[in-house]
């Protein structure tokens, strides 16, 4: 017996000095050991961490919706200065935490440990954090879940250079992947989104780590929140031939808005004139303006604040709505978008999105309410962000309608390509390049 274990088990295998090689290579002191440890601790803070900031938005959302209905007029004069506050706050403290956050770890790829000290950096989480906060309490229309994408890249971030282990390309996607899971509950969406959008070319070796992060995170936000569903279990299913004449109406009109609304922030963010040298030079007074127009549709329609969540459920659950819905949320999202403040677009998207579906519900009354809504929301959103496979899982997730998923791939991939026919370039990688890290590319 002892010879066949020698023979199976070389006894110069356990030499002291192979030992202690293999100690360095895979001991607690190894760097694979202490990247693990980094990308395994990550996880579990991302998913504590986007579950507080949820907390603290949804909190938000709520004193607002008090105030605003209390003082119905006064947001018309606390609204523009909101804006005007948060945007000099931003700009004198936290440049780097402006706008959604998903363009920051798109450019922050580049040099991803320089990028910990700039771009993903506490002091620039922590302030976008806390001026995405007041952007909701102030009644903008954002949402949280492109912050979190940076708050999770950030916490990566922080936890390698704790261990002191290089942080890498890759271990960014993860955790803006885990952020958006954590944020929707939704896994495969995460998955997907660092697929299609964080990765401009997305690496083969990767794929366990985001599946690991995702799932970490995942039931770590999942275990505190309860088992959920974002906008309830709705089960909304269409009938094929209905699928047939409906998805490509959706497709193109959801397309062609979103792709409006992807040209219009680009050409604010990217382009030389008149008009944005203005904007430039003047970014308080901009935003004061943008802050204004976001308080009068506010205050006049009394349905275009924050997220729009509310609304969208109950056009999802076929509440009727105003028609002017879908178009009044989308100014005011592109006042927001535009004006310079931190916060997202994810969910003011999905808003508009119901509201694009309410006016097809005109154009076909006679099929289901919620399926035409959610191609809507469906095609919009893959308008926005030009991730089609995302767009799907996205909405199949949070409303349970899994039997919708064939309408949903068609509409998804229609309004992909519709969307191209008014702007070309990806909106946040064309907003990554304003945020391009020293020696990279330089920005517009």
């Amino acid at each position: 017996m002892p010879g066949l274990f020698d023979h199976l088990m070389p006894a110069k295998r356990w030499t002291p000095s192979r030992y202690r090689a293999l100690l360095r290579a895979r001991g607690p002191r190894s760097v694979q050991f202490r990247t693990r440890a980094a990308i395994l601790t990550g996880a579990i803070l991302i998913g504590v961490v986007a579950t507080l900031f949820a907390e603290a938005a949804d909190w938000a959302a709520g004193v607002f919706a008090g105030y605003a209905q209390s003082w119905h007029w006064l947001p018309l004069l606390t609204t523009p200065l909101t804006f005007m506050g948060l945007v000099w706050l931003t700009r004198r403290y936290a440049p780097f935490a402006r706008g959604s956050g998903i363009p920051q770890v798109i450019a922050a790829q580049a040099d991803p440990n320089e990028a910990t000290r700039t771009l993903i950096s506490p002091r620039t989480v922590a302030a976008k954090a806390v001026l995405t906060i007041g952007a909701v309490l102030g009644g903008a229309s954002v949402g949280r879940e492109g912050p979190t994408v940076q708050l999770a890249a950030a916490v990566m971030g922080a936890t390698h250079r704790l261990v002191r282990v290089p942080l890498r390309g890759g271990v960014l996607i993860a955790g803006g992947a885990a952020g958006v899971a954590a944020a929707f509950n939704t896994p495969l969406a995460g998955l997907l989104f660092a697929i299609e959008e964080l990765a401009s070319a997305y690496e083969q070796r990767v794929t366990l780590l985001v599946l690991a992060a995702i799932v970490i995170a995942g039931m770590v936000a999942q275990s505190v929140q309860g088992d959920y569903i974002y906008f309830g279990a709705i089960g909304a299913h269409m009938p094929l031939l209905s699928a047939l004449l409906v998805a490509p109406v959706a497709g193109i009109a959801g397309g062609m808005a979103g792709g409006l609304f992807s040209r219009t922030l680009l050409a604010m963010a990217q382009s030389r004139n008149r008009m944005t040298a203005w904007t430039r030079a003047n970014p308080v007074k901009f935003a004061g303006a943008c802050g204004a127009v976001v308080a009068v549709l506010g205050v006049f329609t009394g349905l275009t604040w924050g997220t729009g969540y509310s609304a969208a459920r109950a056009m999802i659950v076929g509440v009727d709505a105003p028609l002017w819905f879908g178009p009044a949320k989308f100014v005011a999202t592109a006042a927001t978008a535009i004006a310079g403040l931190p916060g997202g677009i994810f969910a003011p998207s999905l808003a508009v999105g119901a509201g694009v579906g309410n006016l097809l519900r005109e154009v076909f009354p006679g099929e289901p309410a919620s399926a035409i809504v959610i191609l809507g929301m469906v095609a919009y959103f893959a308008g926005v962000v030009r991730a089609p496979l995302t767009a799907v899982i996205i909405l199949s997730e949070t409303t349970a309608s899994r039997g919708l998923m064939l309408p949903m791939f068609a509409t998804a991939f229609i309004a992909d390509a519709a969307s191209q026919w008014v702007c070309r370039e990806k909106l946040y990688h064309g907003l990554s390049k304003t945020f391009a890290m020293p020696g990279t590319s330089k920005a517009p």
